[in-house]
């Protein structure tokens, strides 16, 4: 994995940004990417084959059954607590046990207070899987919460299907991808991604370069982004990825400047957008010239990068601090009562937040925590959610979500200049795009 070599593989797949804010702690070891594919390599192998492996592959002959005797019912939090991540992560943590608090404070959920069983992935996916493993069958949860790069929900996700157990996983990601296991309560591709298209399109922004991290999600966003340009009269003027935790982009940068895009589309991850956008404004390039629309960055992830640098640039998300409605005023100031008023709210973290009201409404129409009851009841369940009313698809397991474009103010946060008008029916396979077909 070179950075800036369009060939290199994706060895490391880690999505979204985030880190120790320490520079210190940006830096993740090549030994380390290299030693966790081949876990995850040989976890998925075994698992394919059907043998039995230890915790951490997932394998069982018996699904684990939760424990919902006495007057609580368990759940995990997987997240990142450290490492690289965890600057995303823990806030995704902080707003699930927020919406845990207030149901509690409710009542419960079937009359059970939810207990949390927290547990840190620490930016590593065969951790996740491990971590994954122990709290089905040691603590018995009826539901786990997490998980943000895809790295971390590929490793996982055989653990959940051969335990029967039940993962909602809040960020936004590559689609392609459905398990009767998991629900994506995070934008899928034609909810994030192809409305970004549209929005640069219908600004006469044709012509455009992508600049991504070395993993599985900017690779299959950009295979998806390439067919969408080639089908809408846009033409892709380069392609290129650094290793996650990069912060040489100095080449990156003079070759984006060079190709006189209209645009740049940034599936960068993880602390080398600080690294990228210093680059960038360095390099004389700003959002009057060459904007660029990132799917990563939130309003978390402005603080640490740094507004100065990010002013004027574009987001593609379905939730920013900002929307308006009642719901989200009610939820960013719980969040700011219980963590500071400095900090802020985001799109994975809504959509965390969210996934704990929708599985208390799965819940509660089932009349059980038995997660196939629980699935079989998903079908329409609603919610006004912070970022609008929400609706699961029980067929896809993904949710009608608004697509929203925001600009980065000077002082932090995200303004909205675009909606979609509508949630957008999740269609993670895109089957509805002739273009798309042969991408999956």
């Amino acid at each position: 994995m070179s950075s800036g070599s369009s060939g290199s593989s994706g060895s490391s797949d880690f999505r979204g940004s985030g880190g120790s804010r320490s520079s210190g702690a940006f830096r993740y070891s090549r030994r380390k990417v290299v030693a966790g594919a081949a876990a995850l390599a040989a976890v998925v192998a075994l698992s394919a084959c059907g043998a039995k492996t230890d915790e951490a592959g997932g394998s069982s002959d018996k699904a684990a059954k939760a424990d919902t005797s006495g007057g609580t019912v368990r759940v995990g939090l997987l997240n990142s607590l450290s490492g690289t991540m965890a600057i995303s992560e823990v806030t995704v943590r902080d707003s699930l046990k927020l919406a845990i608090d207030e149901i509690n404070a409710s009542g419960g959920v079937l009359d059970k207070q939810i207990r949390p069983i927290s547990e840190d992935g620490a930016s590593d996916w065969p951790t996740f899987a491990e971590k994954a493993s122990k709290l089905i069958k040691e603590d018995r949860v009826a539901a786990t919460f997490g998980c943000w790069t895809s790295a971390s929900r590929k490793a996982v996700k055989p653990v959940f299907e051969k335990n029967k157990s039940l993962l909602f996983y809040p960020v936004q990601y590559e689609g392609l991808e459905e398990s009767p296991y998991i629900f994506y309560t995070g934008a899928t591709t034609n909810q994030q991604i192809v409305p970004a298209l549209d929005y640069l399109k219908s600004q006469g922004r044709k012509r455009i370069y992508l600049v991504g991290s070395d993993y599985v999600f900017p690779r299959t966003a950009n295979k998806i982004i390439k067919a969408y340009a080639k089908a809408n009269g846009m033409k892709v003027l380069g392609e290129d990825y650094a290793p996650l935790g990069s912060t040489e982009f100095s080449t990156i940068s003079n070759k984006v400047k060079a190709s006189r895009a209209d645009a740049v589309f940034n599936t960068l991850n993880g602390d080398s957008n600080v690294a990228f956008f210093k680059e960038y404004k360095s390099a004389g390039l700003t959002a009057k010239s060459m904007p660029v629309v990132s799917v990563s960055i939130a309003e978390e992830e402005v603080k640490s990068i740094g507004s100065q640098y990010l002013a004027g640039q574009l987001t593609a998300w379905n939730y920013y601090q900002t929307t308006e409605g009642d719901a989200n005023e009610r939820f960013v100031k719980a969040y700011k009562d219980k963590y500071g008023q400095d900090k802020p709210t985001s799109d994975p973290m809504e959509a965390a937040y969210t996934s704990v009201y929708l599985w208390k409404a799965m819940v509660e129409k089932a009349g059980s925590f038995d997660p196939e009851k629980v699935r079989a009841a998903s079908d329409g369940i609603t919610f006004e959610a912070p970022e609008g009313r929400v609706t699961v698809d029980g067929a896809s397991q993904h949710i009608h979500k608004t697509a929203r474009i925001g600009r980065i103010g000077t002082d932090g946060l995200i303004e909205q200049v675009w909606d979609s008008g509508e949630a957008i029916k999740p269609d993670p396979y895109l089957k509805g795009y002739p273009w798309a077909s042969g991408l999956s």
